[in-house]
């Protein structure tokens, strides 16, 4: 059975509630349910933590794992600080699709550079939720 991570950053938990007009209305609860729904066959778990070194520890414990066929990453404002997140990204054996709910480049300018696309496998940006299934998508 295929088996992918998804690994959310800060105030990601508050999808649904949190600028309504620029994430919509879903929670990440409520995506998850369909995406488990509409992928049965592959195993989906999900991390989501505000703080930087947690989601790095998360990395780091699953991104040697050979079975593991990818980790989905939206790392929300920590896209466009961490050198420490694509630092671990960079020594992972797993891939990682780097996802983004809005489309970070029409949006403020401190948001258009990610430090992170580079050592990723890809980015998927500005599809909403569905972001998350196109990365699925292009792990499976």
């Amino acid at each position: 059975m295929p088996k992918v991570l998804i690994v959310n950053g800060p105030n990601l938990n508050l999808l649904g509630i949190r600028e309504p007009e620029v994430y919509g209305r879903v929670t990440m609860e409520e995506y998850l349910e369909r995406l488990r729904r509409r992928y049965p066959d592959v195993e989906i778990t999900f991390f989501q933590s505000n703080h930087e070194g947690e989601i790095i520890d998360r990395l780091h414990a699953d991104g040697f794992d050979p079975g593991l066929n990818g980790i989905i990453l939206n790392a929300g404002a920590y896209t466009h600080t961490s050198l420490a997140i694509a630092d671990a990204i960079r020594t992972i054996t797993c891939p990682v699709v780097e996802v983004h709910i809005s489309n970070i480049a029409a949006r403020e300018p401190e948001r258009h550079r990610s430090f992170l696309t580079g050592v990723c496998r890809g980015i998927i940006s500005g599809f909403g939720m569905e972001s998350y299934r196109l990365a699925l998508e292009s792990l499976l």
